[in-house]
């Protein structure tokens, strides 16, 4: 079994960006989830309300810098250094601080999105934490969301229309695994990296968006598929989310190890 993607979200809600590799931090991938749009009160935006937060992309441009781009918008360039006033940040029930203090990228959000909103940094070391003790970026609830490409197959099976992996925005997806074998996973090891299964992933409408045109889907799949078959205690699952139990770097290739797993795969 290996790796055979990576992820990484750096805007919240925004397009992912495909990568070779990726320094793995106990709060997630190095530059993922570190930037959120916000309500003034510090409430979070998602492209669950505001779709066309998808069209956005961001891009780490180097000592600081930073580059956001979307369609028909001027390119906005911005750095770390100018985040610096201490900001009120919720994402759901988690309330924190984060770093805000850019009016031209406050100004350059609230026109895509029309209505008034800030860009807000999640600083160089983050002040949420999960349970008191896991660290964690602006992402929904874990460090890592892993999803395995039969599980994905599995789906299109059933859907009329094919879907993409974008669609549900991991951070890694592995193949040679039989679908849904993640969910029975307890601790695996990817490469030099450990990770620990926190919980399976528990999917919302935000699936039903196209990740190109920001559309969603009229029939609201293929959540609507989903619930269907994947509705477990927990909720509609597809996916699951990591905890890293050490720092290191992932590869596209790295061999993916099952250490420990509720059930026997031969």
């Amino acid at each position: 079994m290996a790796l055979t993607q990576l992820f990484i979200h750096p805007l919240k809600s925004c397009r992912g960006q495909a990568v070779a590799e990726a320094s793995v931090t106990l709060q997630g991938l190095a530059d993922d989830r570190v930037w959120l749009v916000v309500r003034p009160d510090g409430s979070q935006i998602t492209a669950r309300t505001h779709p066309r937060l998808v069209q956005v992309e961001a891009a780490g441009s180097g000592e600081g810098g930073w580059q956001f781009s979307a369609p028909g918008q001027a390119l906005l360039a911005t750095d770390t250094a100018r985040f610096q006033q201490p900001h009120r940040a919720q994402v759901w029930k988690s309330e924190f601080t984060a770093l805000s203090g850019d009016d031209a990228a406050d100004a350059w959000f609230s026109q895509w999105l029309g209505e008034p909103v800030q860009l807000l940094w999640l600083g160089q070391t983050t002040r949420r934490y999960k349970d008191g003790e896991t660290p964690l970026s602006f992402a929904d609830g874990a460090p890592f969301l892993l999803i395995s490409q039969a599980s994905l197959d599995d789906l299109n099976q059933r859907l009329a229309a094919p879907v993409s992996m974008r669609q549900f925005r991991p951070n890694l997806v592995v193949d040679d695994a039989f679908a849904f074998e993640e969910d029975e996973w307890q601790r695996i090891r990817i490469g030099e990296v450990e990770f620990e299964v926190a919980s399976r992933c528990t999917r919302c409408i935000f699936t039903t968006i196209d990740p190109d045109s920001a559309v969603p889907h009229p029939d609201k799949q293929p959540l609507a598929t989903l619930i269907g078959y994947r509705r477990l205690e927990e909720g509609v699952c597809f996916g699951v989310n990591l905890v890293a139990r050490n720092s290191g770097v992932l590869r596209v290739g790295d061999e993916v190890e099952v250490l420990e797993s509720r059930l026997a795969f031969d």
